[in-house]
């Protein structure tokens, strides 16, 4: 009987597992998510939730601590400089998953280990209510003022700001055709089982 222990084994030697968990952990921090199945993603949560806390603590033993694990210094400078600020405020949860499915080979569930805070989760709508809206109003047409700005002088830090909003955003394209596509074979399989 396995009372009281906890994590999962993942199929693997005890020092495989923790070299694969170092690794998933450094590029959900590089790259700012990953797409792994769901057993993987719950355990390297919990090693990248431990890893932004020693973040938000910003000393020099919380950076040793966290190389210590990581062994990558792009990804504890990432860590310290980029992804702890953000979290200055949050009390944990800086991580999501989101699934995205089964995989075609094995149909083992795959998600999407996600930083909270560097994608926007846009909400659910549902397909029935939208059609009877649309249905139920009658087209009518709308007039929109366009409102001019002022220009706004662009300095070195907006310009750094707006090129890694656009990285970001192209990242994040891939993701989202990736989530409709695993949607869209996942009705295929509900119709085809009908």
């Amino acid at each position: 009987m396995r009372h009281q222990k906890r994590g999962r084994k993942l199929g693997r030697t005890a020092s495989h597992r923790k070299a694969m968990l170092q690794n998933m952990a450094a590029s959900v921090l590089l790259h700012k998510q990953i797409k792994t199945t769901e057993a993987k993603a719950k355990e390297a949560r919990k090693l990248v939730e431990r890893l932004i806390t020693y973040g938000k603590k910003g000393t020099t033993h919380a950076r040793r601590l966290a190389f210590a694990i990581l062994r990558n210094k792009k990804a504890t400078t990432i860590l310290f400089d980029e992804i702890a600020p953000v979290y200055e405020n949050r009390q944990g949860g800086y991580t999501r998953l989101i699934k995205l499915g089964y995989r075609p080979n094995d149909t083992s569930k795959v998600v999407l280990l996600q930083l909270v805070d560097f994608f926007s989760e846009e909400p659910k709508k549902d397909k029935k209510k939208s059609t009877e809206k649309k249905k139920s109003k009658p087209a009518e047409s709308k007039k929109v003022e366009v409102k001019e700005e002022a220009p706004v002088e662009k300095t070195a830090e907006t310009v750094e700001t707006e090129v890694v909003a656009e990285e970001v955003i192209k990242e994040a394209a891939p993701v989202e055709e990736v989530v409709e596509e695993k949607a869209k074979e996942t009705e295929k399989v509900a119709e085809e089982k009908k």
